[in-house]
């Protein structure tokens, strides 16, 4: 896996949408002969097409979180990791936000870890661990997640 020079990513908020996405390139195993964004970007994340030439700091936070799974997916990863996806975003952009990550995985075999607090995406997920400092103290199918583990280490 390549990693992307540090000095880059506080560049990023500079970068207009389309070359956060053509960024996401260098991530590649193997080069690129054309820099292309696929449709299926688009398609995942429709508002992106419409904002190439804005730059990425420009963005609402909802936007640049799709931004960035976005630009994740350019480097054609086997794991997509995300960390808290839904932080501070609007609720109307955490359901778009669900229904991409739900279409990442059922179309492109791509899998992936979300680290969420928000429930009702958890239990989107095939399997659940829930931490309590640093240690898994439950795990299972998420089919199967009971009320008793939900108050006892996900209820606030």
């Amino acid at each position: 896996m390549k990693l992307l020079p540090s000095y880059l990513f506080n560049r990023i908020p500079r970068l207009t949408v389309k070359e956060n996405l053509l960024l996401g390139l260098e991530a590649r195993r193997k080069p690129v002969k054309k820099a292309e964004i696929p449709e299926e970007v688009f398609s995942l994340f429709p508002v992106l097409k419409t904002m190439l030439s804005r730059m990425g700091g420009d963005l609402s936070g909802g936007q640049q979180q799709q931004l960035a799974i976005a630009r994740a997916l350019m480097g054609e990863p086997q794991l997509l990791v995300l960390d808290e996806p839904t932080e501070r975003i609007q609720p109307s952009i955490i359901l778009e936000i669900e229904a991409a990550v739900r279409r990442i995985v059922e179309t492109t075999g791509i899998s992936v870890l979300l680290i969420e607090q928000h429930l009702h995406f958890v239990r989107q997920a095939d399997y659940y661990y829930a931490m309590q400092k640093g240690g898994i103290v439950a795990s299972g199918s998420t089919a199967e997640l009971s009320q008793d583990v939900i108050q006892r280490f996900l209820a606030v």
